[in-house]
């Protein structure tokens, strides 16, 4: 009978075969982990509860296509997709969604843990194992926390600065934007708005003249209807000079009984009297906090300005502690952005007007809507009392539009400064005949070129450069002047006239 052939025994599987079926255990659950951190509920459908793993695999499914759907939205209609991201009451909703969303997900981490069976493994593998899963499902879990606090965050700053309320109507084809930089600094009694302007934008092709008012403009009248009218029938006017235009905030806010179910009565008696003024019907209203930016200047990564001259950080009743130097295309944090808008020392009211409008400008271009929904988190937490606007939810997509066109078109502006009106006794008349003349020639630039970057163009836009018989007047760099001839001699109140500095040379 012949000999059956014996098999030959490894040596190691007679030694020890307890540490191959730990490999397999710790490898089966390293796999049961990364499967539920890519595609949740994977795991529970290999090893565990199937109907758990149903729902959970269902759940990712439908975030997935929700994301994917947007996406596809976003290509043939993107104004439904702005308006909703624009939305504070989105974000609202999304926050106990992405908090619970973050939690299963964490939940689903630790029962694939379990399901590995940890205590087949080998002691260490079992710690390392047990301790990288734990650090997964809490980095998880504060993902979803997180990402819920911030959109919560989201939706106060876009409820704050998206306020609604502006008229979202046209007028005369144009919008009017109100743009005030207000200053509520230490010895000043209440909020005054120092940097006072207006962008008429051409609701079509974005063309846009700014018009600036100093803020020391006195006699500034209210219109027909306004309950301030009653109270200064013949302008704001008083005996000691202090009833300028910038303390007009104020007055409204003081009179809030006058203004029943008004919000804001200064932004309203702001709106009237500068509406009267320009004889232009304000749309939307931004006031930005001069005083309070420095945060949200820094949570944008700075602005970007041409400086023309020096200007001291500091002086007045505290030392000079440095200066901003002069250059072009020069970034400036929040603390020298300030000091540039705010310095006193060695200027004119009317450098510092053109100073702070220069900050403003780069302020409103960094706080477009797309920056405010990229870098959301960051402004948040410096927003609440930095920015306002009755812009709604609503019109934040056709606004941007508007936007990206008026970029790509020169800008016209106006400052209503000497010689072209004296702020202390100022022919109000020239103020509505200049606005009326300049929007006429922005209108008839309009009427015979194409806006730049629109499809099938074959003509430049044109520049709105002022034509050789216009007077000069104190505007910043690249303005156009107003070919207005001031017709009223200054008077020894409030600030001088500048006279042979050049205003245009100081930032733009």
């Amino acid at each position: 009978m012949a000999r059956s052939k014996a098999v030959p025994v490894q040596p190691e599987e007679l030694a020890d075969p307890v540490p191959n079926s730990q490999r397999v255990a710790f490898r089966r659950g390293v796999g049961l982990v990364l499967a539920t951190l890519v595609l949740p509920g994977s795991a529970q459908l290999q090893a565990g509860n199937k109907t758990l793993g149903r729902v959970a695999l269902r759940t990712w499914l439908v975030v997935v296509g929700l994301l994917l759907l947007t996406g596809v939205v976003a290509v043939f209609s993107r104004g439904a997709v702005v308006t909703v991201l624009a939305s504070g009451w989105f974000y609202k909703v999304l926050q106990p969604v992405l908090i619970v969303l973050g939690l299963g997900w964490a939940l689903l981490i630790a029962d694939a843990w379990r399901l590995a069976q940890p205590l087949a493994m080998e002691r260490l593998r079992r710690l390392g194992f047990g301790l990288v899963s734990l650090l997964l499902a809490l980095a998880v879990g504060s993902a979803g926390f997180n990402l819920g606090s911030a959109s919560h965050a989201q939706g106060e700053l876009l409820d704050t600065v998206l306020g609604g309320g502006g008229d979202s109507t046209p007028n005369a084809g144009r919008y009017n934007v109100l743009m005030l930089g207000a200053d509520a600094g230490d010895g000043r009694v209440g909020l005054r708005p120092d940097t006072i302007m207006v962008a008429s934008v051409n609701e079509v092709t974005g063309r846009t003249v700014i018009f600036s008012l100093p803020r020391n403009l006195e006699g500034a009248t209210f219109p027909d209807g306004s309950p301030l009218q009653e109270l200064y029938p013949d302008g704001y006017e008083c005996e000691d000079h202090s009833c300028m235009l910038n303390a007009i905030y104020t007055l409204g806010q003081d009179n809030a009984e006058l203004y029943p179910g008004v919000k804001d009565p200064g932004l309203q008696a702001m709106r009237e009297v500068v509406s009267e003024l320009l004889g232009l019907d304000i749309n939307y209203t931004v006031m930005v906090d001069l005083m309070g930016f420095t945060s949200l200047i820094d949570a944008v990564g700075g602005i970007r300005l041409n400086v023309g001259k020096r200007v001291p950080i500091g002086g007045g009743t505290s030392p000079i502690t440095g200066w901003i130097e002069p250059g072009d295309n020069q970034h400036l944090d929040g603390y020298h952005a300030l000091w540039f808008a705010r310095s006193r020392q060695g200027s004119t009211d009317y450098e510092r007007m053109l100073r702070q409008k220069c900050v403003v400008n780069a302020m409103l271009n960094q706080l477009d809507p797309i920056t405010v929904l990229t870098k959301f988190n960051e402004i948040a937490g410096a927003s609440g009392e930095i920015a306002y606007t009755d812009v709604p939810s609503k019109d934040v997509n056709k606004l941007a539009t508007l936007a990206n066109k008026t970029r790509k078109l020169p800008l016209s502006s106006v400052s209503f400064t000497p010689p072209l009106i004296f702020p202390g006794n100022p022919k109000l008349e020239v103020i509505r005949e200049t606005v009326a003349s300049k929007i006429a020639e922005s209108d008839a630039l309009d009427s015979t070129t194409t806006p730049a970057g629109d499809p099938g163009s074959s003509t430049p836009a044109t520049s709105s450069a002022p034509s050789p018989s216009t007077t000069p007047s104190a505007t910043s760099a690249g303005e156009a002047s107003t070919g207005a001839t001031p017709t009223q001699e200054p008077t020894n109140e409030g600030t001088p006239a500048p006279e042979s500095e050049d205003l245009g040379a100081v930032c733009s």
